[in-house]
């Protein structure tokens, strides 16, 4: 068969979990065939290898296993990122953190930020690459985790993103002082990890559960972080589709002044960020 022939016949005959944009994903990925290209992909054969692995894919994502995880690369903030098995996957909902970012940052002259639990290194390179003066310490505590981080900053040659393996909840010291600190923490209800999306289930457990309220993270990190940050500097969260009031309050006793949210194109409150007093 060409690979016309399989396009179409796939498209035919879609899986559970399959619809087009999936599959023309996967497509590109078993065939080597560009997405906008998928029309015209020609009368070419492929090998029986690349039909063989055009099928495992399938097999793998009508088993629940996260497209991105299948093709190992996903965009975030326009850039690309490798994601894979151990680390979590950039969502469009955090880039609103980002945003945040660098509008808390405009106007500061080379600015030092630290972006805790950092995973792939999605917002510590999509700020690194707009803010080209900034000096990013991207903290993960995940070997695996860390493992993308380094290559995600590698590939986007973002040589002002600094990857440190450290756990956020003990501070490391020789950091300078920080203009902003920034995060998309794990925030996921305990109890709620098993009703979660099969495919959410396959992304690392200790990157989304937040403990029993889910709102661990939030409740140690502004006191642990306010000493490293600058008089005036600034801490932003990324927070669940509920959680923006909780955490806004988390930070007013953690002494933090100038407490605002900032809404995803959703319309949902998607990150709180606060001051440290002058």
């Amino acid at each position: 068969m060409t690979l016309q022939e399989i396009w179409r016949q796939t498209l035919q005959n879609p899986g559970p979990e399959e619809d087009s944009f999936s599959l023309a994903c996967l497509f590109q990925k078993a065939f080597g065939v560009e997405r906008a290209r998928l029309p015209l992909c020609g009368e070419r054969e492929p090998s029986p290898a690349q039909e063989e692995q055009f099928a495992q894919l399938r097999a793998r994502l009508q088993a629940g296993e996260p497209l991105q995880y299948l093709v190992e690369e996903w965009e975030f903030f326009g850039l690309p990122f490798q994601v894979g098995p151990g680390v979590l996957i950039p969502r469009p909902d955090t880039e609103t953190l980002v945003e945040c970012a660098l509008s808390l940052l405009e106007g500061t002259a080379a600015p030092r930020i630290a972006d805790l639990c950092a995973g792939s290194g999605a917002v510590a390179v999509a700020i690194g690459h707009t803010l080209p003066d900034a000096q990013i310490t991207a903290l993960e505590l995940s070997p695996q985790a860390f493992s993308y981080l380094e290559k995600n900053i590698a590939r986007n040659r973002a040589s002002n993103v600094h990857p440190l393996l450290a756990d956020v909840l003990a501070p490391p010291k020789g950091l300078p002082p920080l203009d902003l600190v920034v995060s998309n923490p794990p925030y996921i209800r305990r109890a709620d990890l098993p009703g979660l999306e099969r495919q959410v289930q396959w992304e690392p457990e200790m990157a989304l559960d937040g403990g029993e309220d889910g709102l661990g993270f939030y409740r140690a990190l502004p006191g642990l972080w306010r000493p490293l940050l600058k008089p005036g500097g600034w801490i932003a969260f990324e927070v669940g589709y509920d959680q923006a009031e909780p955490v806004a309050d988390l930070l007013g006793a953690a002494g933090y002044r100038q407490v605002g949210h900032f809404n995803d194109p959703t319309g949902i409150s998607r990150v709180v960020a606060a001051q440290k007093p002058l």
